[in-house]
């Protein structure tokens, strides 16, 4: 039996085979190091971060939110009923995650607006501490912090979601 192309070169220590697209050519992948996760640095603020909890879970966040972003968000965030800071838009979500809860907003025929954190890293950052919830998508009901997909897809199944999109919808 004949060796695969991949096998026959041998694999340097620091990174992991690529994948082959369909059409034989490399795909366009920046070389992934071997083991665990690259370690983050912690921003040193001079105070301690926040713990606050989000629908009971503890969540701790550790950017700075300037008060310019903190009013522009109030005011993003009061302005919609249904808002969702997703990776990508309503179209064309970039992240499983976001896309999950694009499809449950949908199926329940709910009018809601999205904003693409992608698009503005101060936004993605800002917003961590706004909510006070490290990740995205990032679900606002009636201007208030709903939760994540998870929480989302939970509260749909449970029925909560619908209970409180129609409370908000007749707000």
């Amino acid at each position: 039996m004949a060796a695969s192309a991949t096998a026959a070169t041998p694999l340097s220590v620091s990174t992991v085979a690529l994948p082959v697209s369909a059409r034989g050519q490399p795909a366009r992948v920046a070389c992934l190091p071997r083991g665990g996760p690259v370690p983050t640095q912690r921003l040193a603020l001079g105070r301690r971060p926040a713990r606050l909890q989000a629908r009971g879970r503890p969540v701790r966040c550790q950017a700075s939110l300037s008060p310019e972003m903190r009013a522009t968000l109030d005011k993003v965030v009061g302005s919609n009923k249904v808002l969702l800071f997703m990776k990508g838009t309503k179209d064309f979500p970039q992240c499983g995650f976001s896309h999950t809860v694009v499809q449950i907003l949908r199926s329940l025929d709910v009018p809601f607006e999205t904003l693409d954190v992608l698009a503005n890293e101060a936004l993605r950052q800002g917003l961590k501490e706004y909510s006070s919830w490290p990740t995205f998508p990032q679900l606002y009901i009636d201007g208030e912090f709903f939760g994540g997909c998870d929480i989302t897809l939970e509260a749909y199944k449970s029925g909560e979601l619908q209970e409180t999109l129609e409370k908000a919808m007749c707000s």
